[in-house]
């Protein structure tokens, strides 16, 4: 018989059990089995496994059928009380502690045993709440990251789903209307309903018991449409999500709701047809995608991700990138080295500043898309880059394609061709001899604090969001 160790836990507290029942010590039982007392308390402290014939014996002895012994579930109340105790003092997050555990003995009573049961519970909340710390985020991004990538950050069960409900809506060309939407979530028992005081950490809220969407009145500065919010909140729904216990599974659930939406309002079917035809005409771009489907620059591109290796036969890479050159989201499966941390990494990272990404920003007009091809060891890559603002700093949107890709785009004409060589610092980030022997050891910048480096990552059921606030919101609007 092999038993994982909470198994042998119940065995114990089931033969201590029926033995404290007939009033027979450990040295009695021990004999009739043909062990040593000592022996025998180890099993009972679910230390050592029995074999099979040693259980046989001990059903004998304790005069019941061998399955009461084998049962899974604890003998009694107390017995409950003390095998929870024992898992969570087994618990690496106990274990962090650096406290003894307590062994509940006689003279400890059931109403002590629940009350230190309990505090391990609340315990255990509150390290579950505080989700993450900043380098397991940064792991499970990366994770995830890589994941997509090995797909080619294409979900074809959200392509599919999307297809549908836009389609039951009754939607057929052009641009996903705000009636559409209301029809999506009606059919799904939902009612949109737009207030004016969301609490300042939510986007939207469901109310589950009402079958109500609240949504603020008019898009948030630089943030997701009304349509995208209303549609993040009916894939929750859709893809039967449930609270994240972890970092990786909020990440993951996010990424979802985020391509339910993109996949809605620029469906596959019209999507590929439209990105097909300009292939064939040979003049994508991005601008018009995101004209098209009435969607931000940024929607347009990273929708563009998913679809152009599973359904324009191409490799490419996406770069947010911040007016200071940090990148802020990335994706590629075209062989361009993105800047990475020794963790793998790319959040946060400085781009080669030869790169379209951040060349964009010197450029005096701003209302199309840059163009240009950079040699790198990696190869000669096309990129598009348009810029934008979000308070409180500007950012560039990039997409680009190796060299031999670059004839199915419109700009492939640019003249403008620079050289990285970035990693190596010798690029763009170590200055020339002549500047370094001038002013090395003469300067002292005073560096401008990034806030998120310092602070914790939001905690909560739901990170970043306060329930206190959400839940007294709901309230509020029950009655209405």
């Amino acid at each position: 018989m092999k038993a994982g160790s909470a198994d042998l836990a119940i065995l114990g507290q089931r033969i201590r059990h029926f033995r404290g029942e007939r009033g027979l010590t450990l040295d009695q039982v021990g004999e009739a089995v043909g062990l040593a007392g000592s022996q025998l308390s180890l099993i009972e402290n679910g230390k050592r496994e029995p074999k099979l014939s040693v259980l046989d014996a001990l059903a004998a002895a304790l005069g019941v059928e061998l399955s009461a012994l084998l049962a899974r579930e604890a003998p009694s109340p107390r017995a409950a009380l003390e095998l929870e105790l024992a898992r969570a003092q087994a618990s690496p997050l106990y274990a962090s502690l650096g406290l003894p555990s307590i062994k509940p003995g006689r003279g400890v009573g059931d109403e002590t045993l629940r009350v230190i049961v309990g505090l391990h519970h609340e315990l255990q909340r509150r390290a579950s709440e505080a989700i993450a710390t900043p380098e397991e985020a940064r792991r499970a991004n990366t994770e995830l990251r890589e994941r997509l990538r090995a797909r080619d950050n294409y979900l074809p069960h959200i392509e599919q789903l999307a297809e549908d409900r836009v389609r039951a809506s009754g939607h057929r060309v052009g641009a996903l209307t705000h009636r559409e939407v209301s029809v999506m979530a009606e059919q799904l028992g939902f009612q949109l309903i737009y207030v004016n005081d969301l609490p300042d950490s939510t986007r939207s809220i469901t109310d589950l018991a009402n079958g109500r969407i609240y949504l603020p009145p008019a898009s948030i500065p630089g943030g997701h449409g009304l349509r995208a919010m209303a549609l993040q909140a009916l894939a929750h729904r859709l893809l039967g999500h449930t609270p994240p216990a972890s970092y990786d599974e909020f990440l993951q659930q996010r990424l979802e709701i985020n391509y339910f939406a993109a996949a809605c309002l620029m469906p596959r079917e019209a999507s590929v047809a439209f990105l097909q035809e300009a292939k064939k005409e040979k003049r994508l771009a991005i601008e018009d995608f995101r004209d098209a489907f009435g969607v931000t620059h940024e929607a347009a591109a990273l929708r563009f991700t998913n679809l152009a290796t599973s359904h324009l036969d191409m490799t490419l890479h996406f770069l947010r990138v911040n007016g200071d050159g940090a990148l802020l989201k990335g994706y590629e499966n075209d062989g361009l080295p993105l800047p990475t941390d020794v963790t793998g990494s790319i959040e946060g990272q400085w781009v080669c500043k030869r790169w379209s990404a951040r060349t964009a920003f010197e450029h005096t007009n701003r209302t199309t898309e840059n163009y240009q091809y950079t040699d790198t060891p990696a190869g000669t890559f096309w990129c598009a880059t348009q810029t934008g603002r979000a308070e409180p700093s500007e950012f560039s949107i990039t997409v680009g394609v190796p060299f031999n890709q670059a004839k199915w785009f419109r700009g492939r004409e640019t003249n403008v061709r620079v050289s990285s060589t970035c990693p190596d610092d010798a690029c763009c980030r170590r200055a020339p001899a002549d500047l370094s022997e001038r002013w090395a050891g003469q300067a002292w910048p005073s560096a401008r604090l990034h806030a998120h480096v310092l602070s914790p990552l939001p905690s909560g059921t739901f990170p970043g969001v306060d329930d206190v606030e959400v839940y007294s919101f709901l309230e509020a609007h029950a009655g209405e």
